[in-house]
């Protein structure tokens, strides 16, 4: 008998290494407003809300303004859809799976397992990165961040994902990468297992107290 009869995933940094490819996009966008650049690093931190608060966050670091005053600006809507274009020719371009994650989904759907994704980026690109690096098949159900009215750390992505599925919070792990996927499984009431090598904002994933944290996707 299987302990969990359902396993979501994170998107980002968990089974994707999608962060080159933003950074890439972002820095596109910079160099189109004759913005400075932003650094790898700062893009990995940034990862989490969704790719508008990433771009929000990197043009507040670039002009040396708070995070409220650049989503208030009026240039922000015409800057936004610069880097959604920018973003959406980058996409999938120099993003990988890291590794074990293709073999594991295959043995976890062959034991009957649903799987699912919740992520906070925006489902054209969520679809996008899917696609591109075969994993579409593997997914029951997909849950971006603008799917639903909220996103994660609310946890309507995983319970609407449990009641489709007719599932209890108690035969269910999310798996993710960061704070954000811990308190969201937290406010689901669902177990949530992290892997180390994500996108944590700069921070050790352990300080957030998951149940588990797995070195390789074969732990699963």
């Amino acid at each position: 008998m299987n302990r969990y009869d359902l396993i979501l995933f994170d998107l980002d940094g968990t089974l994707v290494e999608t962060a080159p490819e933003i950074c890439d996009a972002v820095n596109d966008t910079m160099q189109h407003f004759g913005f400075a650049s932003v650094s790898q690093t700062q893009v990995n931190d940034w990862i989490g809300h969704g790719t508008l608060e990433l771009l929000i966050q990197a043009l507040a670091f670039v002009q040396g303004q708070s995070d409220d005053a650049i989503r208030h600006s009026e240039r922000l809507t015409v800057i936004a859809a610069i880097f959604k274009a920018h973003y959406r020719a980058r996409c999938g371009t120099r993003s990988h799976c890291y590794p074990h994650v293709l073999d594991t989904l295959h043995r976890l759907q062959a034991q009957g397992i649903r799987l699912g994704v919740v992520t906070n980026k925006e489902s054209a690109y969520t679809q996008t990165v899917l696609d591109a690096h075969g994993l579409t098949s593997f997914f029951d159900c997909v849950i971006s961040g603008d799917t639903l009215p909220t996103k994660k750390p609310r946890p309507d992505g995983v319970l609407n994902c449990l009641e489709r599925f007719q599932v209890s919070a108690d035969k269910t792990l999310f798996v993710g990468d960061s704070s954000i996927d811990i308190a969201t499984a937290r406010n689901a009431g669902v177990a949530v297992w992290v892997v180390p090598y994500g996108y944590n904002m700069g921070h050790p994933i352990a300080d957030s107290q998951p149940d588990r944290i797995i070195a390789s996707f074969t732990e699963l």
